[in-house]
């Protein structure tokens, strides 16, 4: 029994630092985004004509920035949840079940993130 408890400990440590790096890239992403946001702001004091040509320009820049977050974001993910795989796959079914739901809230979590940023681009 102490291999499990090294597996579970090993699961637990890195499902824990996957929850850090999501969060940390999640809290850059958005200040990314309202750094933008603040400069759309100072672009829409300008005078009109040059506003819309520049709204449209700061438009697509922070839609581009939160695409390549987002991007980043699953590459990270993607990562981490392939290095888990393995460890996963030797743990007991109930321990199995447990990391899935892990997974399916992770999943939902970037949902709502990304649900966040598209609302901020918009």
């Amino acid at each position: 029994m102490p291999e499990l408890k090294d597996v579970t400990s090993e699961m637990t440590r890195i499902a824990r630092e996957t929850a850090y790096v999501a969060v940390g890239l999640g809290v850059l992403g958005l200040h990314r985004a309202q750094v933008r946001r603040q400069e759309l702001m100072k672009h829409l004091a300008e005078p009109k004509s040059q506003g819309s040509e520049r709204l449209g320009a700061v438009r697509g820049e922070i839609t581009k920035q939160v695409k390549a977050v987002d991007q980043a974001f699953e590459q990270v993910i993607g990562r981490v949840e392939a290095s888990l795989k393995p460890i996963e796959d030797r743990l007991p079914t109930q321990a199995r079940d447990l990391v899935e739901q892990v997974h399916e809230r992770s999943r939902e979590a970037r949902e709502q993130l990304r649900s966040a940023l598209r609302a901020m681009a918009a």
